[in-house]
């Protein structure tokens, strides 16, 4: 080295930056969640889904909107499955002793006036089911209201009117098909007779909200009898309306009340 020459530094050598780690790691789990979604949309339980998509919700929401939230078929998507540490329990049996209550106001008013060949009520896990006979509100292959619908549509009314929970109006045939200029298909023709129910029901009371109400035409793909006999096909030409449960239970809720 020549005398008086300043030692120069080693030229600086960059290590290699490990930044890159953090969003490929943030990509690669927002990634297996998303699959795993996928996988359990393709997936037959419900409530499964259900409680994976609260879970991916609680680990992947930062407070705004979840993508999440909206997982899941869209018949149970407004539905709250209540556990014993919510009070579901307690919520669910409220609930059914007011619809007990109304089945009972329901049924003493068939059997005071001999309805007993026209409606039926059940209360069953989606609620308080009320089953119209067709010769009870409509004319054979029409659906057009008959006077006689006056027996029953006030009566219900006033039962609804007072509760806050949904209504679904469902209009069922038989299996013989229609085909004319004002209904194709009986497709038309249940669905013309839910929503002419519907309105007349709502109609009937000035404190209905109609947002509570819907109005279904299931044409001959529900039968609750055998359409080869006329008693059973008269069976299954009917209206359905269903006072939908508000208060829905996780399993094991549902086991500690039973």
């Amino acid at each position: 080295m020549v005398h008086g020459e300043e030692k120069r530094p080693k030229p600086h050598e960059e290590e290699a930056s490990e930044a890159w780690l953090l969003p490929y790691s943030d990509l690669m789990t927002l990634l297996l969640a998303l699959f795993i979604c996928l996988f359990a949309i393709s997936q037959t339980d419900e409530t499964k889904l259900t409680q994976m998509a609260q879970a991916f919700s609680s680990a992947f929401n930062l407070g705004g909107p979840s993508f999440f939230s909206g997982a899941g078929p869209a018949s149970t998507s407004s539905r709250d499955y209540l556990s014993d540490e919510d009070g579901g329990a307690e919520a669910y049996l409220a609930e059914n002793n007011q619809l007990e209550a109304v089945k009972r106001s329901l049924d003493q008013y068939i059997e005071q006036n001999e309805l007993n060949e026209d409606l039926s009520t059940a209360l069953t896990e989606d609620g308080l089911m009320i089953r119209i006979k067709e010769k009870a509100l409509f004319p054979s292959g029409s659906a057009d209201l008959v006077p006689g619908v006056q027996r029953i549509g006030p009566a219900i009314a006033a039962l609804i009117a007072p509760i806050p929970q949904r209504i679904l109006i469902s209009g069922h045939t038989d299996d013989v098909p229609i085909s004319n200029a004002q209904f194709p298909s009986n497709w038309e023709l249940s669905s013309a007779r839910a929503l002419n129910f519907m309105k007349y029901i709502l109609a009937q009371d000035s404190r209905m909200n109609p947002a509570r109400f819907s109005a279904l035409g299931c044409s001959q793909y529900r039968p609750i009898a055998d359409n080869v006999t006329e008693e059973g096909r008269t069976q299954n030409r009917r209206v359905e309306v269903l006072i939908e449960r508000a208060v829905h239970l996780d399993k094991s809720a549902m086991q500690s009340i039973r």
